[in-house]
């Protein structure tokens, strides 16, 4: 790695890569304008990526150059390259708010405390970047960036995406093909391609050996313009081949040539610089004092260096450093077994086995042969190690690598699983069931069945195929039997969950199944003590489920009771969201779900845990919804986008949106999302098909088509999900009432008379009160709309009254009421025009008009031309949130805060914070964001 200035070495100059100069020049250009940027390199071996890098650096003059040049025998070590990009910057954390820093000193291994959360990494990563790059520009270059690790590859890609204004440009430079790294490939990405003839004809002019014109176009043809190929195979081929007098070999190998040329260069020294450049190839660039360590055990003295010198293997101003990345490897991948395991026991001997023992773990396991116990166990301490730095893909590496040395069957089978559990953290299913399938043999008696099963059902949640898993879970219990009551009730809480999202799609069980084995398995569990506020409401949720809602909804109240006078939420948070979401949406419940969620937010980003802070912000977007804040519901849609891409993470998009969309009347969009619905049933996501369905009945009563309303509606009635199964019932009386199906609306009514006084909850009372004033007469009805518009005064449910009064007015007009009706009608139309509920605001328009009103639709106000993310960074600003706090929040640095206030303040008109609140209509600092 170089820290500040880049030496090239002496050789032809850079012909061509017009196209790409320019690209790095717009890239400085931006970070000299103080802006972040990136920029990927792909292309395969030799084609002039570092080349790039080194024009890149030297026209960095008045920048900070950073340069990172992994190696591939170090991909295993977890946070290794992070640590060395870092390493000038480590005397800045102190700046780092508390659990960044405290996340990246655990990475890096700085400190000892619990695992790190990678994302939270990631995001220590870029503030402290920032923080450099605020005092000078900054450049980062990486080579050779499909070697990275794959912890360190993470907290890379995420600052490079979440680069806006930050003074500091990145250029990754990777090869094409399977070694590539996807984490990068949603960035801005160029494909290196080889030299046209012309300018590749230019460059062979510089070889250091004559080449006929003839035979010349052959190798340009044959290298498809490759420079290094270009170059290289003048050495390599013959003086007959290059005369033309000697054919030249069709189609040219050029991999296996440029290969054979290096590997003839390096078997062509002394047998100690061999031996010695083998030891330069197996550690990270920089890392002489290592070697040497292991070249002086192995009897090697300095002068060995010389003659890779004067081959040209090595550089001259940087003596421990290839003169090409390409070279590194061929000459690892060409040495023997017995060679490489040689060099191996030397580094690993010449490690230090405190501060460098996962390295020096790894070293040894690669010198070993066969079954190894002592190697083993080495692997497993290492892989502790990796876990408590939250290097959860190191972990499974070092632990798979501990089982193949392992002797013991059931020892190995744990080793194994461990290794499944860690590669399942670190987000990677498909290794997880590799994992799991090398450990099937192995596995003996019901507990380690048992928990084979269950990271089998876990992998397949991360892959969103949900319908088995419950029946995997109970056959995980069902191999427990009675020896382990606490692991037996966490297994059937997990399979609850799955089966409520399954719904109807759930093979193998039931989720009535599941919710009776999980009340039976809580009854085993002595002390209740043990149990968190999540545990209280799945069990509220198991007994909605087997028992029926009347006794389930007091079973949810208690829970809820206890979440809000601070009953501890547990671990599980992810899933969490989503049963607390059905839980309140059982109980007509909002302002609980509300001020639940709203902590789970805080709670998820104080401590950097996005897949959560992702499913909870889809809930609290759908109470924005309800509020009539379809802005605000947008902008948390957009931020769980930028998780899904920031981190990998399904289900982002259209998908999401499904009740904007049928609010807002995008029709297109709306039956392209549940067109999606309908794909995500197959894997088992019967309960988004639900939510689907709910969705077309919102949007087919927003347009008056009733009867197509009436469809959908009996649908989600008959299901009759935790999730919409209550929210549906005053639709469904509605369309029912409007269709003339009178023996429908009665059955409506009557669960609405079953349920909402069991659930007492003012958005609950309000429904009933609805569904009897569609279905009343004469003075009684009017009781009942006024009923209702008072209860729901006592929620933040503004769409709710609003449709209310809707229903309200349309019926007073209908008994000739045209003042009355138009006070109604009237607040309707304004609340829909103003939330964006255009279908809803039409039909209020339309009855307006036909008491003879009129009705005009207002203007945008300048606020809505806001991004999502400005409007986001204002509301927070709004709250008195500091740039600081905004950014830490939001995942961003406090500088791409400051660039998004101060378009803010353009687009607003304003040049205070304080006109903030004003300006979008939100509270000031005084009232929580």
């Amino acid at each position: 790695m170089v820290w500040n200035d880049v030496h090239e070495e002496p050789g032809p100059p850079m012909v061509g890569r017009h196209t790409e100069r320019a690209a790095i020049g717009r890239l400085l250009d931006a970070v000299r304008d103080g802006l972040g940027a990136v920029l990927v390199l792909t292309g395969e071996a030799g084609i002039g990526k570092t080349r790039l890098l080194d024009h890149a650096a030297q026209r960095a003059a008045e920048l900070r150059v950073i340069r990172l040049t992994p190696v591939e025998t170090e991909t295993s070590l977890g946070f290794g390259a992070l640590h060395q990009l870092l390493r000038p910057f480590l005397n800045r954390t102190d700046r780092l708010p508390g659990p960044q820093r405290a996340a990246l000193d655990a990475a890096l291994g700085l400190v000892s405390g619990p695992p790190a959360d990678r994302y939270l990494v990631g995001l220590a990563t870029l503030t402290l970047l920032s923080d450099a790059a605020a005092e000078q520009p900054l450049l980062l270059l990486v080579d050779d960036a499909q070697w990275l690790d794959r912890e360190s590859a993470e907290a890379l890609a995420f600052t490079a995406r979440r680069l806006h204004a930050d003074s500091l440009g990145v250029i990754v430079a990777l090869r094409n093909g399977p070694e590539g790294n996807g984490l990068f490939e949603a960035l801005s990405v160029h494909h290196v391609t080889g030299l046209p003839e012309t300018e590749a004809k230019a460059l062979l002019s510089f070889a250091t050996r004559r080449v006929d014109t003839a035979v010349a176009e052959q190798i340009v043809a044959g290298t498809g313009g490759n420079p290094l190929a270009l170059l290289e195979l003048t050495d390599a081929l013959a003086a007959e081949q290059l005369a033309g007098v000697a054919p030249l070999p069709d189609p040219l190998p050029v991999s296996r040539l440029l290969e054979g040329h290096f590997r003839r260069l390096v078997h062509a020294m002394p047998p100690e610089t061999t031996t010695l450049l083998l030891l330069l190839a197996t550690v990270p660039a920089g890392d002489t004092a290592t070697v040497w360590r292991a070249a002086g055990r192995l009897g090697l003295s300095a002068r060995a260096v010389q003659p890779a010198i004067a081959a040209g293997v090595l550089g001259r101003d940087t003596p421990a450093a290839f003169r090409h990345p390409l070279i590194r490897s061929t000459l690892y991948a060409g040495a023997s077994a017995e060679e490489r395991r040689r060099a191996h026991a030397a580094l690993a001997a010449a490690c230090d086995p405190v501060r460098d023992a996962d390295r020096r773990a790894w070293h040894r396991a690669e010198a070993a042969e066969g079954v190894d116990d002592a190697v083993a166990d080495d692997l497993e301490a290492a892989s502790e190690r990796a876990r408590a730095r939250g290097g959860y893909s190191q972990q499974a590496l070092f632990l798979s690598r501990a089982a193949a040395f392992t002797k013991a069957p059931d020892t190995r089978a744990e080793r194994l699983l461990d290794a499944a559990q860690a590669h399942l953290m670190s987000g990677d299913p498909l290794a997880a069931q590799t994992a799991l399938d090398l450990a099937s043999a192995d596995i003996r008696g019901p507990v380690l069945g048992a928990r084979e099963l269950r990271i089998r059902a876990t992998a397949q949640m991360f892959r969103i195929a949900v319908a088995d898993v419950p029946a995997m879970l109970m056959a995980a219990v069902t191999r427990l039997g009675p020896r382990e009551p606490g692991l037996s009730w966490e297994l059937l809480c997990e399979a609850l969950h799955a089966a409520l999202v399954a719904h109807d799609s759930v093979q193998g069980t039931s989720s009535a199944e599941v919710a009776a084995a999980a009340i039976a398995a809580r009854q085993h569990i002595a002390d209740a003590s043990s149990l968190d506020g999540r545990d209280l409401l799945m069990e509220a949720l198991a007994r909605r489920v087997a028992d029926g809602y009347e006794c389930g909804a007091p079973a949810l109240h208690t829970a809820l009771d206890g979440l809000l006078r601070g009953c501890t939420i547990g671990v599980a948070r992810s899933p969490f969201a989503v049963m607390l979401s059905m839980a309140c949406d059982d109980l007509w419940e909002v302002q609980a779900g509300r001020d639940l969620t709203d902590r789970l937010a805080a709670a998820d980003r104080d401590t950097g845990a996005l897949y959560a802070l992702s499913i909870t912000l889809l809930v609290q977007a759908r109470y924005d919804l309800l509020d009539g804040r379809f802005r605000q519901a947008e902008v948390r849609y957009a931020e769980f986008d930028d998780i899904a891409a920031d981190t990998g993470f399904p289900g982002g998009g259209d998908i999401n949106r499904l009740h904007l969309f049928a609010l807002t009347g995008q029709e297109a969009e709306l039956r392209s999302a549940v067109g999606r619905a309908a794909e995500m049933r197959s894997m088992g996501h019967g309960v988004l098909q639900l939510l689907a369905q709910h969705a077309l009945t919102v949007f087919e009563l927003g347009h008056g088509r009733y009867e197509q309303a009436l469809k959908h509606a009996r649908t989600v009635f008959e299901k009759d999900s935790p999730a919409c199964g209550n929210l549906v019932l005053t639709q469904l009386v509605e369309a029912c009432v409007r269709t003339g199906d009178r023996a429908g609306a009665s059955e409506a009514v009557a669960r609405l008379e079953e349920r909402a006084p069991l659930a007492a909850t003012p958005w609950a009372l309000a429904s009933l009160a609805l569904g009897l004033a569609l279905t009343a007469d004469g003075d009684d009805a009017e009781k009942f709309y006024q009923e209702s518009l008072d209860l729901l005064d006592q929620s933040p449910l503004a769409l709710e009254q609003a449709r209310a009064r809707l229903l309200f007015g349309e019926w007073l007009r209908r008994c000739k009421r045209r003042s009355d009706a138009r006070t109604q009608l009237r607040a309707a139309y304004e609340s829909f025009d103003a939330f964006g509920a255009l279908p809803y605001a039409e039909r209020a328009r339309l009855e307006l008009l036909a008491t003879g009103a009129t009705a005009r639709r207002r203007s945008e106000e300048t606020r809505f031309d806001l991004t999502p993310r400005e409007r986001q960074v204002a509301s927070m600003a709004a709250a008195g949130l500091t740039n600081t706090e905004i950014a830490t929040r939001l995942f961003v640095t406090a500088s791409t805060v400051e660039f998004h206030l101060s378009r803010v303040f353009r687009k607003l008109g304003i040049t205070s914070r304080k006109r903030i609140p004003h300006a979008i209509g939100e509270p000031g600092p005084a009232t929580e964001a």
